[in-house]
């Protein structure tokens, strides 16, 4: 059984090199895969009307939905989605035409909507809602609904956000190496 890759008005996904797509995945349009990407059990990246992109070594886990907004409706151009490199994206989290930095831990069933930008450095906590056009700076847990600061990283958090990202490049390879 193969993952779903399927085009949409000409665009089809671009894969990097090594990357994971679990079979019950399903990744359309105008879509980007960095190298060693891993796309988990249920996970639907639809970049229909607009772009999305995700970076080096970052993983989308299972259940979890990365859409965008269409051109000319927002704003003449839209949003796109771009998730940076060493990204963690927890289970059945939404995130929705909006840009996510580095070394990022968006938490378990977190909602991310248009517009929303998240810096560098940054945990989501497990279902935190962050509105549209709401900005999340860097090196801070961000809680509740909708998403506030709760406290700085710590140096063990700020090193955790690069093993996370580590853990799910290793674990995909084990995937990937099973598959034979």
């Amino acid at each position: 059984m193969l993952p779903v890759l399927r085009s949409f008005q000409n665009y089809f996904p671009t894969i990097g090199d090594s990357v994971y797509l679990d079979p019950f995945s399903t990744v359309i349009g105008d879509v980007t895969l960095d190298d060693d990407v891993s796309i988990w059990p249920m996970c639907v990246l639809r970049g229909d009307v607009n772009s999305i992109k995700v970076g080096k070594r970052s993983n989308i886990q299972d259940g979890s939905v990365l859409h965008v907004a269409r051109k000319g409706e927002a704003t003449v151009e839209g949003y796109s989605l771009v998730v940076g490199d060493d990204v963690t994206v927890g289970h059945k989290a939404m995130l929705h035409a909006c840009q996510i930095g580095d070394r990022v831990l968006i938490g378990m069933g977190a909602i991310v909507l248009d517009n929303a930008r998240i810096d560098d450095d940054v945990i989501l906590a497990a279902g935190a809602l962050v509105p549209p056009n709401k900005h999340l700076a860097s090196g801070f847990l961000y809680v509740g609904s909708p998403a506030k600061p709760a406290r700085k990283l710590t140096d063990e958090e700020f090193a955790f956000l690069k093993r996370s990202a580590s853990h799910y490049v290793k674990l995909k390879d084990e995937y990937i190496a099973q598959r034979g």
